[in-house]
């Protein structure tokens, strides 16, 4: 596995982040002791850098694989725009990812057989969630205060922000606090709210060229690319401002075949074989604001509206990845 530094926040992390939104109950819902198997086994393969959300889920999960493999880079993200509710995101974190118990029975594998306590003493990296521009962070300044209190009290690594906006990437380059940016950026622009491909690069090689550590997130479009998913992998590997990537996992196949392209090395035939056998399907977020564009976009007649939100039709749909490119919100996702 190859690593990196994420900016001049002085965490190094391996340049695979597992993301861990795909195994939630937002998308495929895998029991904790699932999903921990799955950290694990990526731990074991040299990835040391996670991503979550307190949206997404996912903290027991990763507490029951922080037994086995504590020495993770946690990342997690949050709402929180005041004070208060920085506090109760940031203990809410703290509280589950460190004093969470098995309370489901023994788990399999190596988690069956780890014994002790969890002994993380901090998340490594805690983010403003889905910041927009500069006013966004000036409207997130009492949140952003706060943390960096528990920054300095050893609670959190480093302060940051993820984005789907170029503007918000331009915003933290007037912040010292914000030392980590996790913005969308792929081969085909999907999902940047406010500019192309293009700008977000600019905007991202310059809060690198500042000291930002960079990583990036929706590499393969929310599985849109997942046809393509070497090329995909290929361009965002090769962006010299990119310290890590986070991508969804679900299956051991798709562990053990990214962490092989992360590494530089062909991944098993085997596994890349059952990754092309995968049944996906597209899954319509419940934040669709009903605009309709995706349907206006689809040319094969597979997007429609039911109770004023987008409903694809599974028996018309080519997961050509299309409809996303036209939601301003992002909430048409491949899984």
């Amino acid at each position: 596995m190859k690593y990196a530094q994420l900016g001049n926040s002085g965490i190094r992390v391996s340049r695979l982040c597992f993301g861990t939104l795909t195994m939630g109950p937002l998308q495929r819902a895998l029991p904790p002791r699932q999903g921990a198997d799955l950290l694990i086994a990526a731990r074991d393969l040299g990835v040391n850098f996670l991503d979550t959300a307190q949206l997404y889920g996912t903290y027991e999960h990763i507490a029951l694989a922080l037994r086995s493999a504590p020495d993770y880079q946690v990342a997690t993200k949050a709402y929180c725009y005041d004070e208060p509710t920085a506090r109760q995101a940031l203990d809410e974190a703290l509280g589950k990812l460190r004093g969470a118990r098995e309370k489901l029975g023994g788990a399999r594998g190596k988690l069956a057989g780890a014994q002790g306590k969890l002994s993380m003493p901090r998340v490594a990296l805690f983010l403003l969630h889905e910041m927009e521009s500069i006013h966004t962070l000036r409207g997130h300044e009492d949140a952003l205060s706060y943390l960096e209190k528990r920054r300095k009290a050893g609670d959190i690594g480093a302060l940051g922000i993820s984005t789907h906006h170029v503007a918000a990437v331009r915003a933290a380059l007037d912040y010292d606090v914000v030392e980590v940016i996790h913005p969308i950026i792929n081969l085909r622009g999907i999902g940047i709210v406010d500019g192309s491909r293009q700008d977000m690069e600019a905007a991202l090689a310059d809060a690198h060229a500042a000291g930002k550590g960079i990583y990036a997130m929706k590499a393969l479009g929310g599985g849109h690319l997942c046809g393509g998913a070497q090329g995909a992998f290929d361009y965002i590997q090769g962006l010299p401002f990119v310290d890590s990537v986070a991508v969804g996992m679900q299956t051991l196949s798709e562990v053990r075949a990214n962490a092989a392209l992360f590494s530089g090395r062909q991944a098993d035939e085997g596994d890349l074989a059952a990754l092309r056998a995968q049944r996906r399907e597209l899954l319509v977020q419940d934040w669709c604001e009903g605009c309709g564009r995706c349907v206006a976009r689809c040319r094969f007649g597979a997007m429609g509206m039911e109770a004023r939100r987008a409903a694809p039709n599974p028996e018309k749909c080519v997961l050509c990845g299309y409809c996303a490119g036209a939601c301003p919100q992002f909430c048409i996702k491949v899984i």
